[in-house]
This record gives C-alpha cells, structure tokens and sequence, in this order.
C-alpha cells in the first residue's frame, strides 16, 4: 500500500512538471509543429495525472477525445506548412485567414477544444479531470500548478492563431489553392464535425451514469476563470508587441 501512494506521488509530480515544462516551452517556440508536438506532450501529462489519481476510464476517455480534435490539428497544420510555400516558422505567416478561411475555422475550433472551451469535445474530459481533482486532497501547490498549467495551453493556443491568422503579414508565399483539393478539406471537415459532437456521444458511452461532482463555487468556476484569463493576457501582450 505504501508502495502504491508513492508511485502515485511520484507519477503525480512527474505529469504535473511535464505538462508545465511543455506548456512554457510551448510559449517561446515559433516551430508550428514543434508547438503542437509540444501540446501533445502537456495532454499526455494530463492523462498520466488523470492516472496518478486513479481515474483512469477518465484517462483513456480524455485520450480518445484528444485524439481526434489533435489530429485535426496537424492536419491543418499540414495544410498550412504546404500552402505557406514549405515552411513551419510561424513568423512568416500571419494574416493567413484571407487565404485558408475553411482552415483558420477548423483549427481554431481544434484549439479552442484543446484549450478545453465549453461543449467541445475537450471539455467534456479535460473539466471533468480537473474537477475530480480539486476533490482530492493533494494541497494547494497540486491544484494551482494544474490550473497554471492549464493557463498556459491557452496562453501558446492564442499565440498560434494570431501569429497565423490574425497578426500582420510576415512576407511567407502563400498558395490558397490548396483548399480546393478534397483529399485535403475533406478529413479536415470530417474530423471538425467529430470536435463538435464525439465529446458528449463518448461522455455518454463511457459514463452511463452522471458523475456527482461537489466543490465550492470559486474550485467550480476555476478552470474556466484561468482560461479566460488567460486569454485575455495573451490577447494584450500580442498587441503590445505589434503596437510599436
């Protein structure tokens, strides 16, 4: 038994600094697929958490969720890399809306699900592990460094978008013809309409009974506090940087 708490303290630890390295990591990094590389590696600390408190249906349902609004993600990063004349250094785009409108919707709708934003399919898991949580007991360091960690999803999240679709144009070729090829939109569309609806559909299969959650309203509403928040940061200091 004692043997069992300390792994479980120990992998505990582990996920919790693995999610806050990658997220700061994240931040700081202009590679596109080395961002969301790194974004895959803060939700795998997020299900290895989810396992160090012994919620591990919950692991794997976050793990099911994750894959789909991910894969979404590197799809239309794949559209994006070769669109922008072959190159991930997301410096050299902005303003990429104008050409990919069908893209900037389906992967700002893949991060909004990453971030964890209300009914999308990351929601569903991602809330529903932090909750779990806050009911145990594991001290106030645990609880405000996952809620720091989730921050920062939103913080490199925010900063992907409006350094590729919103921010001025970085002098990148751009080639908007890629988006008329269906081998290319079509798995984006089908994976989008999955984002929208499989957290709900999988919520159901994999929890038949509702999950009784009793917090106090400031733990009730944190997550979501942090991730506007969040937002809200991000939003400021990219436009004090684009300001001068």
């Amino acid at each position: 038994f004692i043997l069992g708490e300390t792994c479980s303290a120990l992998l505990l630890f582990i996920s919790i600094m693995t999610m806050f390295m990658s997220g700061v990591v994240a931040i700081f990094e202009y590679d596109l697929k080395k961002i969301i590389a790194l974004s895959t590696l803060s939700q795998l600390g997020m299900m290895m958490f989810s396992i160090s408190l012994g919620l591990y249906e919950l692991a794997f349902f976050h793990l099911l969720t994750h894959a789909l609004f991910k894969a979404l993600l590197f799809l239309c990063a794949g559209i994006l890399i070769h669109g922008a004349g072959n190159t991930q250094d997301i410096r050299s785009f902005g303003g990429l809306s104008l050409n990919f409108p069908l893209v900037t919707v389906c992967m700002n709708l893949a991060n909004l699900s990453l971030c964890g934003v209300p009914f999308l399919a990351g929601f569903y898991s991602k809330d529903l592990i932090v909750e779990l949580a806050c009911q145990y007991s594991w001290g106030i360091f645990v609880l405000l460094t996952m809620f720091i960690c989730l921050s920062l999803t939103v913080l490199y999240s925010v900063r992907l978008t409006y350094l590729s679709f919103v921010g001025p144009y970085g002098g990148g070729t751009s080639i908007s013809v890629c988006e008329s090829g269906y081998s290319l939109v079509g798995p984006v569309v089908i994976l989008s309409f999955t984002s929208l609806v499989s957290g709900p559909i999988l919520s159901w299969l994999n929890f038949p009974a509702p999950v009784l959650i009793f917090l106090p309203v400031f733990l009730k509403w944190g997550a979501l506090f942090f991730v506007g928040v969040s937002l809200l940061v991000m939003l400021s200091l990219q436009g004090l940087t684009y300001s001068y």
